[in-house]
């Protein structure tokens, strides 16, 4: 049955009013809380941007000192998440082992099923910082190593590298792992966003709508397009390689992941200078040769079907240059997201509404019920 306004995908359909993120798809803008993402990622560290998803307003220096001690104490993962990532086999999928321990670590937050502002705020606060400690600690534990436990004295981005290498990382890298984390925090009412306020919408506590905005972004068609674009270079192989290589893929209507957007009408902002960001840590280990595979991507797709490139185009290769490995470039978007998820999840607490849309029925409506004997 016909329903007025329907719209597959939900496309451009209006769900929720947020004061959180807006996306100008037409001038390829994307804004948090008013400030052009260009202009944040260029200046401030990641810690100050969750302060201002989360408050509205970029904090004070005293503000700003207050999170990052509260970072710093909530940092440490209980003993039964740590246990559980120990227990998971090494072949398990990160995405799969974060969701798991996501999911068990609000067993134990010491607030446990109070929903009071106070207490989802500290949630929040050790989502935020615990999230990039159980991605890093499962890496290393696959690989037969210990975890690294945190440094209080490190930053967000500072921390992950450390807690993943072992070793604290060069200036460039964080620099980098910095701007990238802002420019994956938040992006309106994307696929995991959406999910997570549905799940918030029915008053269900804050761990359960981030474990399914991670269910969500583990999906190829969100968050593991990155991840696939840089599978996608490797089978490509070198630079010679890549023209050729997408020609025949487009002549067999392959679908080359890192282009097109849902919003976007131009080139999306952070695609732009994770472009530069590819080249800067390339240049730095001396091998350009995926940012230039990637350039030969860009134009080959621009000039043939007239796509864009968005933000998982060039994300993987700055990743995989600071020695992140291919198949926890998902994980690290929702060590990014989770800010933004969890501001997402505030809002809708504030002022909630059961979201509950309508579907389209596309089947019979009127048959004549049989008995069993005599079907």
């Amino acid at each position: 049955m016909a329903v007025e306004g329907f719209k597959a995908g939900l496309e451009d359909v209006v769900a929720n009013t947020s004061e959180i993120c807006f996306i100008d798809g037409h001038e390829g803008r994307l804004v948090y809380r008013g400030y052009n993402v260009a202009d944040l990622a260029e200046t401030t560290s990641f810690e100050e941007v969750v302060y201002l998803l989360w408050k509205g307003d970029l904090p004070t220096k005293t503000q700003l000192a207050q999170l990052r001690a509260e970072l710093a104490e909530s940092a440490p993962l209980s003993p039964p998440v740590k246990a559980l990532l120990k227990s998971l086999p090494h072949e398990t999928h990160p995405m799969d082992a974060l969701r798991t321990a996501v999911s068990l670590a609000g067993i134990y937050d010491p607030d446990g099923g109070s929903m009071t502002a106070e207490a989802n705020h500290r949630k929040a606060v050790r989502l935020v910082v615990q999230v990039p400690n159980i991605v890093a600690a499962f890496d290393r534990i696959r690989n037969n190593q210990e975890p690294v436990e945190p440094d209080g004295s490190l930053s967000l981005p500072e921390n992950f590298l450390y807690m993943l290498h072992g070793n604290k990382p060069k200036p460039l890298h964080a620099r980098v792992f910095n701007t990238a984390l802002i420019l994956h925090a938040d992006h309106e009412l994307n696929a995991s966003t959406f999910s997570a306020r549905v799940t918030a919408g029915t008053l269900s506590d804050i761990y359960s709508a981030i474990t399914s905005a991670i269910g969500t972004l583990k999906g190829p068609l969100h968050g593991g397009a990155n991840e696939q674009v840089m599978y996608m270079l490797e089978k490509i192989g070198s630079v010679e390689n890549t023209r050729p290589w997408i020609e025949n893929a487009l002549a067999h209507k392959e679908k080359i992941m890192g282009f097109g957007h849902r919003v976007y009408r131009t080139e999306d902002p952070r695609a732009v200078i994770l472009r530069r960001l590819s080249k800067d840590v390339g240049e730095d280990a001396n091998d350009l040769k995926w940012y230039h595979m990637l350039n030969e991507v860009r134009e080959a797709i621009m000039s043939s079907k007239k796509l864009y490139p968005n933000v998982d185009l060039y994300s993987g290769s700055v990743y995989k240059q600071m020695g992140i490995p291919t198949d926890i470039f998902t994980p690290v978007f929702a060590v990014s997201r989770i800010s933004g998820w969890t501001a997402h999840v505030l809002e809708q607490y504030q002022n909630n509404r059961l979201i509950r849309p309508r579907a389209e029925y596309t089947g019979p409506t009127h048959r004549d019920f049989v008995p069993l004997d005599q079907r």
